[in-house]
């Protein structure tokens, strides 16, 4: 993964777990990799690593059993609500770019519906 300069590195682990979760290839209830694995797997500092999971465990989309490790939330509201913000967001950036090409509301449409 290569990282963006302009956001924090955990937010982007973060945003990539999300969409992991989302299109599941991480599913609900599967086990994590550890601190290490996850500072190595991204190729990041380790505490970076321990920030991402305190970051997700306050935003609900993972747990941890105390010496069994950390696993992806199985509560489908907190899913439902991560593919809702994930969609919101895509939505937000993908309507401002089409708006910095000089697309009106309507010629959006008619490229979305012609595409979908």
């Amino acid at each position: 993964m290569e990282f963006e300069n302009n956001i924090p590195i955990y937010i982007q682990v973060i945003n990539q777990i999300k969409k992991d979760i989302i299109t599941g290839k991480l599913p609900m209830g599967a086990k994590l990799p550890s601190t290490r694995e996850l500072a190595v797997l991204y190729h990041i500092n380790p505490n970076t690593a321990g920030r991402v999971y305190k970051e997700m465990e306050l935003q609900n989309m993972c747990y941890t059993k105390r010496g069994l490790g950390t696993f992806v939330t199985e509560d489908a509201a907190v899913f439902k609500a991560l593919r809702e913000s994930m969609a919101q967001e895509f939505i937000s950036n993908f309507i401002k770019e089409m708006q910095d090409l000089g697309y009106s509301k309507e010629e959006l449409l008619a490229e979305v519906s012609a595409k979908f």
